[in-house]
């Protein structure tokens, strides 16, 4: 039997999600229209909206519906501390650690050359005016530990450092709760190299 091209369409967008295959996206599509048309209807709404509204900050790149977003705007904020970090999600994270109160420089993503992503998909020209503005003193590097994350955190620091600017990068380590016998040799590694004095 032939699907519907609406629901054909719904499945093959909902495909576009991360983590989400063929058979995940036709269940979810199918749930949606049988059980749960008006959560479908809110989502459909919601997405417009978002969509429409959200915009990127003129100075950290994160996502907003004002020009500025609200943690630009912070007078509270201690402006010689730029954090950067690869995607908004990874600054709400850091947000709730509760240990951060400078400013942030969202990249939107990390190089990649295999996938066609370079210094202007990542917007470094932007970060460097950010952080060259004359207030910054310091730049946090907090791209993940993948390979694409070090390469990314390496080029920044480069370029920022060959401007006089003190580049720093999150430890890596042990996490909180961690057993070493349980913990890959890497991570073990990386402690061991970025130990500190008590």
């Amino acid at each position: 039997m032939k699907q519907p091209s609406a629901l054909a369409t719904l499945i093959d967008a909902l495909r576009a999600l991360p983590g989400v295959g063929p058979k995940s996206a036709q269940r979810i599509a199918y749930h949606l229209m049988q059980h749960d048309r008006p959560g479908a209807d809110k989502l459909g709404k919601a997405l417009l909206n978002a969509t429409s509204n959200l915009k990127h900050c003129l100075r950290c790149n994160t996502f907003t519906e004002a020009e500025i977003c609200e943690t630009c705007l912070d007078e509270q904020r201690d402006t010689s501390l730029l954090c950067v970090v690869e995607t908004p999600a990874d600054q709400v994270m850091l947000e709730q650690t509760l240990t951060y109160k400078g400013l942030y420089f969202v990249l939107m993503g990390r190089l990649s050359p295999l996938d066609g992503i370079g210094p202007k998909e990542i917007h470094f020209d932007r970060l460097v005016k950010r952080a060259t503005d004359g207030a910054v003193r310091e730049v946090v590097l907090a791209t993940n530990f993948t390979n694409e994350g070090e390469a990314t955190a390496h080029y920044i620091a480069q370029a920022l450092k060959s401007r006089g600017l003190t580049v720093s990068r999150l430890a890596r380590g042990v996490p909180v709760g961690g057993e070493l016998e349980y913990v890959d040799a890497g991570t073990i590694a990386r402690a061991m190299l970025d130990r500190r004095s008590v």
